[in-house]
């Protein structure tokens, strides 16, 4: 009978791959108690009493090999990875929508400014360009147009005006890749012929086209454009005066039509920012009118 106990332990001994302390109860008339120990070494579960080392491998299991490695960390590796892919994810999303909420107001804005029906600013006009060419509204069309009115005697603000605009014309070309048509529209044309303007103009950017025109054609221009002038009753010839006008850049889409208005408060950045923000905005005619008959059109209102 204790033989066949001992033999019974030791099977259950292999079966068990962790039994840091096992007991046994020999029952019969000897009565006595026999203690097997057992501990680890590398792979294998080596016995007390020096014998044979138990196998780890359980039953129809494989082995492990010494050099695999247990990651504890998988778990939250796993985690970090997830919360950054969350994050990435988020961050793309919330700056596409930003985007294109931006986009369609600036969309909504444009339309406003453009009218319904009789456009708010802007219409025919017949002038003369600084190179003797003739010079109307139908120029302005297949490109963006920045329109400035002012005169070749201003003493500080004209100037300043025009280097801000000359850094905008930089900046959108060497940064974004935009290109405008720049015009300087005179409200004195007493004394502003072209030769005059071409000359004056050379100390400012080159794009930079001057127009003039006779009295009443300046003057119809800027009624299209509600620009404010006005110059001193009864000037003498070779008389110096000042021109009381509006300060603003009127911006211009491809199909003519007015957009936005920047006034001084518009710095070398903001008016970058503004005019790019029209120019990727812009939406031909026949598409916005596609986009006010479809079912997403609450969009644009």
């Amino acid at each position: 009978m204790l033989k066949l106990l001992r033999t019974t332990n030791l099977r259950l001994l292999q079966y068990c791959p962790v039994l840091p302390s096992r007991a046994t109860r020999v029952s019969g008339n000897s009565a006595k108690f026999l203690t097997h120990r057992s501990f680890f070494t590398g792979t294998r579960l080596w016995q007390a009493d020096g014998k044979k080392p138990l196998s780890r491998i359980p039953v129809g299991g494989t082995p492990i090999k010494s050099h695999e490695k247990v990651r504890d960390g998988s778990i939250e590796f796993s985690t970090g990875k997830a919360i950054a892919l969350f994050l990435a994810v988020g961050g793309a999303l919330s700056y596409f929508f930003n985007r294109e909420k931006r986009r369609l107001e600036t969309q909504k804005e444009a339309e406003a400014n453009r009218g319904y029906g009789k456009p708010s600013l802007g219409g025919p006009f017949h002038l003369e360009d600084m190179n003797g060419n003739e010079f109307t509204e139908k120029n302005l069309l297949g490109k963006f147009s920045i329109l400035y009115f002012g005169f070749s005697n201003c003493p500080d603000i004209c100037p300043d005006e025009l280097d801000k605009l000359g850094v905008w014309l930089n900046t959108l070309s060497s940064r974004y890749g935009i290109s405008l048509q720049p015009l300087f529209i005179t409200c004195d044309p007493a004394r502003d012929s072209p030769a005059v303007l071409k000359e004056y103009l050379s100390d400012f950017h080159p794009s930079i086209l001057g127009l003039t025109g006779t009295f009443d054609e300046v003057k119809n221009a800027c009624k299209k454009y509600r620009v404010y002038f006005s110059t001193p009753p009864n000037v003498k010839p070779g008389q110096d005066y000042l021109v009381d006008h509006s300060i603003f850049f009127y911006l211009m889409d491809p199909e003519g039509q007015f957009v936005d208005a920047l006034g001084r408060n518009y710095d070398e950045k903001t008016g970058v920012e503004k005019i790019v923000e029209h120019v990727k905005g812009y939406v031909p005619a026949e598409q916005r009118a596609k986009q006010k008959e479809a079912w997403y059109s609450f969009l644009f209102k």
